[in-house]
Formats: C-alpha cells, structure tokens, sequence
C-alpha cells in the first residue's frame, strides 16, 4: 500500500460507494505525488515543509469530500 492510500484509508469504504472510492484514490494519488517532489528536495526544510502542508491539507480535503458524499439526502 502506497502512503496516498495509508493516508486517505483507501479500503475503508463501509458505504461502498464509488464517490467514495473516487475521491479517496485521487488524493492518494495526490498525497503520492508529493512524495516523488521529497526526493528531489533533498534537505531543503521549506520545500519539505510546503510538501507537508500540501499532503495535510489533501487529506482534509479528502476527508470532507466524503463527508459530503456520504450525506444523507
């Protein structure tokens, strides 16, 4: 399991919906891109830091689009 998909819990989806699974892949995906910036880093601490905040604030966005896609109606 890639650390996108650890981040996001990418196979916890009780609802089963495919929004879910949706919106959880495209942030692991992103969380994992930011990944690959870190090796091209190397210990510059502000880059790493933006690549931090970056990956933060994808699992919160990730985190609230399945809030709002499991609502009920």
């Amino acid at each position: 399991m890639s650390i996108g998909e650890d981040r996001v819990r990418i196979k916890f989806n009780p609802s089963a919906s495919s929004a879910v699974d949706l919106l959880k892949q495209q942030a692991a995906k992103f969380i994992n891109a930011c990944e690959e910036l870190k090796r091209d880093a190397g210990e510059d601490s502000e880059v790493l830091r933006c690549i931090a905040l970056a990956q933060t604030h994808a699992e919160d966005a990730a985190m609230w689009a399945v809030k709002a896609a499991t609502a009920q109606k």
